[in-house]
């Protein structure tokens, strides 16, 4: 346990005293109400045009596609680069091509090809704002302000995005797309203006590294892959963190059916329509933010391996939670909400010491490399997830699967409280 003076430095309050940091917040929830604004818009847009559920789990795929190309690649690119100037271009990027698709739209024409080739360049230039955002923080912050930090990052992001969410079909109803997307890209010009405020935290260091790796030749080709190789070689040297991040691929392959069936499950378990998914989801969301808020205030008294192991567990209880309204005739809808409560609640809790754990661990120069191979990692589980997923929906109801993978879910928790080396984090 820590001291209650080291307690105190862990609280949210303090992290307002750090100006530097609270203005990258704010940056960073104007960007994240943008993202689900985003998300409402994009899919309506590709529904609208086409009436194609397929092109929009098509839409769907293509955001995951650039991160699995190019992450390697841009994470050691941002390494070398001032993050600073990173998230400017980019979220000023970002701003540029969602004011194209509204202007696209506003005169009737935004076709299909166009959204995909849109969508695509928006999740491109995310490969390179994400290993920044992993970079800075650490930046900004002191080491025993990072768990508090994190947390209240996830509170303040997911709050953005149940915003973002509750208010788009607002938005698109009384303003129409055109305005909902223009708006979308107001968010991501005004976060970068707030991010070119921000006092450089890097001071010469961004400077230095790129002083040592000429561009424009084969040499820094050649030494672009070279830092890829060491990011590899840093993590299978780190058997913690190898174990950390292979929970991390592992949870996210179990909660690809919670994702892929929900609409199903929706529908066919719980006896409701679109608005129910809205229901689950604000459930998922609230719980992901009282986990930020409960980690933050209280996290640092606990190891990061309890707090981890403790959300898989509690995950893993949500997950199977989700079978029980297939079992009872009343209150399903609510017996549901509760689950994904829980379930949010349980992803932030073991989510954040992870993130943590990955930003006190690497040196700050590897931050950009080593985040992007732990996104690469994860994220690869996803499409593997899908495809076992369609073939085992066809033997199976949603509300046994849930319950299957809850239970596979306690497995790596059972190996990892006997392992003692796990418990040093």
């Amino acid at each position: 346990m820590h001291t209650a003076t080291v307690m105190e430095k862990q609280g949210f309050r303090q992290l307002v005293k750090v100006r530097s940091y609270m203005m990258y917040m704010i940056a960073q929830t104007i960007s994240r109400f943008g993202d689900s604004l985003d998300s409402i818009a994009y899919s309506w847009m590709v529904y609208t045009l086409t009436g194609s559920e397929i092109l929009m789990g098509s839409l769907f795929a293509i955001n995951f596609l650039p991160g699995l190309m190019f992450s390697l690649m841009t994470g050691a690119l941002v390494d070398r680069w001032s993050k600073k100037q990173v998230l400017i271009l980019t979220y000023t990027g970002r701003g540029f091509f969602v004011t194209l698709t509204a202007i696209l739209y506003a005169l009737d024409q935004l076709h299909v090809w166009h959204l995909f080739v849109l969508t695509f360049m928006n999740s491109t230039l995310e490969c390179f704002s994400r290993p920044a955002e992993v970079s800075l923080v650490p930046r900004l912050l002191p080491k025993e302000k990072l768990l508090a930090g994190n947390s209240f990052s996830s509170s303040v992001s997911r709050t953005a995005e149940l915003i973002g969410i509750s208010v788009a079909g607002t938005f698109i109803a009384f303003i129409g797309m055109a305005g909902t997307i223009a708006i979308d890209a107001l968010t991501f010009i005004i976060s970068a203006i707030i991010i070119a405020l921000i006092p450089n935290p890097e001071g010469s260091e961004g400077n230095h590294v790129t002083a040592q790796h000429p561009k424009g030749s084969q040499s820094a080709f050649n030494n672009v892959i070279g830092d890829m190789k060491e990011a590899l070689v840093f993590i299978y040297k780190d058997s913690l963190l190898l174990t950390t991040i292979f929970l991390g691929a592992f949870i996210n392959f179990c909660l690809i059916p919670l994702n892929v069936l929900q609409p199903i499950y929706v529908r066919e378990t719980l006896g409701g329509g679109a608005g129910g998914m809205s229901v689950l989801g604000t459930g998922l969301l609230i719980g992901m933010i009282t986990g930020g808020i409960w980690i933050g205030n209280y996290g640092g008294r606990f190891r990061k391996s309890a707090l981890i192991l403790l959300g898989t567990l509690l995950l893993a209880f949500g997950y199977m939670m989700m079978s029980l309204p297939a079992a009872i005739s009343v209150g399903r809808m609510e017996v549901a909400t509760v689950s994904m409560f829980i379930s949010g609640f349980a992803v932030t809790l073991s989510s954040t010491p992870f993130s943590t754990y990955l930003m006190e661990v690497t040196p700050r120069e590897m931050l950009g490399r080593i985040g992007a191979l732990v996104s690469v990692i994860c994220t690869a589980a996803m499409p593997i997830g899908s495809f076992l997923t369609g073939l085992a929906a066809q033997y199976s109801t949603p509300a046994i699967l849930y319950l299957v993978m809850g239970i596979v879910l306690i497995i790596p928790v059972i190996i990892l409280l006997g392992k003692k080396s796990f418990w040093a984090i």
